[in-house]
């Protein structure tokens, strides 16, 4: 019976210390929108150049994704500053900071292979090395979100090493980053929303 209720005891300790960790200001709404913005630049590169080989078309490319790219951020990174205006405890000072400190990187290091990349012509690498980063970053952060979006995480370093390895894929293809990015990114803002409607359930 003592080991029983010291094993229910470690339980709640650990259930509380989640809650503790779990950071309140990533927006479900803000990652689907996000989503949302990847299936459109896909669509706009299918009008545009489908499978771009060329140095216009991969130019077309990077101009779209990019542009996709920093929208994304402009989204998901508002949305988190905007919750940091709206919440001003120490907590919330603590939760934002480490949240720099777990995704940050991540992004700084995706930047940096992007340019190497580019430099050395490299394009088709640059769809598996976004999600292999991107996978990255979620698993640094995975203990400040619900913990389903570790699966997305797994979606999409299956999805870098498909990407990576696979040799009779085209990876600037336009169908890639909406199915990438832009189902990881709403299935991740719904997990975010589900998430938080159980919460609101339980602790009314």
């Amino acid at each position: 019976m003592e080991v029983r209720q010291a094993m229910a005891d470690l339980a709640e300790v650990r259930d509380r210390l989640a809650t503790v960790q779990r950071f309140d200001g990533y927006s479900g709404t803000a990652a689907i929108a996000s989503g949302l913005v990847a299936v459109v630049a896909g669509l706009v590169q299918a009008l545009l150049d489908p499978e771009p080989s060329g140095p216009a078309g991969r130019q077309t490319y990077l101009t779209i994704w990019l542009t996709c790219l920093g929208l994304a951020l402009a989204i998901n990174y508002g949305a988190i500053v905007a919750w940091r205006a709206r919440n001003r405890g120490a907590q919330a000072a603590v939760q934002f900071r480490t949240v720099g400190m777990s995704i940050v990187p991540a992004i700084a290091a995706g930047g940096v292979v992007t340019f190497a990349l580019l430099q050395r012509g490299l394009d088709e690498l640059l769809p598996g090395m976004w999600c292999a980063t991107y996978a990255l970053g979620l698993f640094a952060s995975r203990a400040m979100v619900p913990r389903d979006v570790v699966l997305v995480a797994v979606a999409f370093g299956a999805a870098a090493a498909v990407l990576l390895l696979a040799p009779n894929i085209h990876p600037l293809a336009w169908w890639i980053m909406p199915t990438a990015f832009g189902l990881g990114q709403i299935a991740i803002g719904a997990i975010v929303r589900a998430d938080a409607a159980h919460e609101r359930i339980v602790n009314p």
